[in-house]
């Protein structure tokens, strides 16, 4: 993948982790900590907000170099306003030690309105977007730890030769297109966040180079893209509910292209004008997108609650039911969840349950 998508929200686990679970099912869920602590992965902005191996932290220094600049309006406002302020903060982050935003706060004045963004927070994002400072997660809260980078990624990363920008952005087409198998210009530019400006002329060289070969694909209007790695097999046996965050889906018109599958994230609509649910997961069988699942962990109660679930038109009700209670047990077993509740929304749902006493 080569990217995992951080998000905070948690009504059924940390976005960060689902991506993982969909891949290898019931695992430890100490994997991306334990691997952040060990100097495997860091954070950066690599799609969103997300982990990347820091053996590839190399790769992302050009795009800290373009950041230096002011990578948003608030931040060039506040380079403007306050010159010295943004110097001042990775001084004391390098003399006194990680900190958060809310360490800041008592000298940054009145919170702004957007995200609740305070001058130190929009200081920190900034050298942070830079690369002169990185970042953890706290356990508690989920609140980024800023620190200078030489005490959180190890020397060696560090000390690998900076390519060029363009050498870098050669690389970083040559893994999304990998971890695509198949894709536009577009797609390949969206999965690391490039611009179509940079990638245009990456993805010709690497054409030239025979990394990847322009394809046509029923449908699409636009050429696209195979990596030369990409596996073709006889069929596909996935079983997997991937995050709103996941590759698979992360591209919604990507997604339509490709699965005929319309996917939206409700969780900022108000439940009133919801069609599916809060927090509604795409369930993954075969090579097809079959259905959308409303999750939540009910962690007093010891509970998985499925509050709805649909499928998608025309598939096998009877084996998506079948397989789907197979993982939502699975996803259970994972959570430390003691059973799975199914709720009445949705035309599987009834079904579901059903499925679900039969076993007990």
């Amino acid at each position: 993948m080569g990217v995992i998508q951080i998000d905070s929200v948690n009504v059924l686990v940390r976005s960060q982790e689902l991506p993982v679970f969909s891949r290898l099912g019931v695992h430890r869920r100490d994997l991306i900590p334990s691997a952040t602590a060990r100097g495997e992965l860091f954070e950066y902005w690599a799609h969103e907000a997300a982990h990347v191996p820091t053996r590839d932290h190399r790769l992302w220094r050009w795009k800290m170099e373009r950041s230096q600049h002011g990578p948003w309006q608030s931040a060039r406002s506040l380079l403007k306003r306050r010159p010295s302020f943004v110097d001042d903060v990775l001084q004391r982050v390098a003399q006194d030690g990680a900190i958060t935003s809310a360490d800041l706060r008592e000298r940054c004045g009145p919170k702004g309105s957007w995200w609740d963004w305070d001058d130190g927070k929009i200081a920190l994002e900034y050298l942070f977007m830079c690369g002169q400072l990185t970042a953890t997660r706290r356990t508690r809260d989920f609140a980024r730890v800023y620190d200078v980078p030489e005490r959180v990624i190890p020397a060696e990363h560090l000390r690998v030769r900076t390519p060029s920008a363009v050498d870098a952005q050669r690389e970083l087409v040559d893994k999304a297109t990998r971890a695509l198998g198949v894709g536009t210009v577009y797609d390949i530019a969206d999965y690391f966040r490039l611009d179509t400006r940079d990638v245009k002329p990456r993805i010709a060289e690497l054409v030239e180079a025979e990394r990847i070969t322009p394809v046509t694909v029923d449908g699409w209007r636009d050429i696209a893209y195979v990596h030369a790695d990409a596996r073709r097999p006889r069929r596909v046996d996935a079983r997997a509910l991937v995050s709103m965050f996941d590759p698979v889906v992360w591209n919604r018109k990507r997604a339509e292209r490709l699965f005929d599958f319309h996917y939206r994230i409700e969780i900022y609509t108000p439940a009133p004008k919801r069609r599916f649910g809060y927090y509604v997961l795409p369930f993954v069988l075969g090579d097809t997108l079959v259905g959308r699942v409303d999750l939540k962990a009910d962690r007093a109660a010891g509970s998985l609650l499925v509050h709805g679930v649909f499928g998608e038109p025309g598939v096998d009700k009877a084996a998506v039911v079948a397989a789907l209670r197979d993982e939502l047990t699975d996803m259970a077993a994972w959570l430390e969840l003691d059973d799975v509740v199914v709720g009445r929304r949705g035309d599987l749902a009834a079904g579901l349950r059903r499925s679900f006493s039969s076993r007990r």
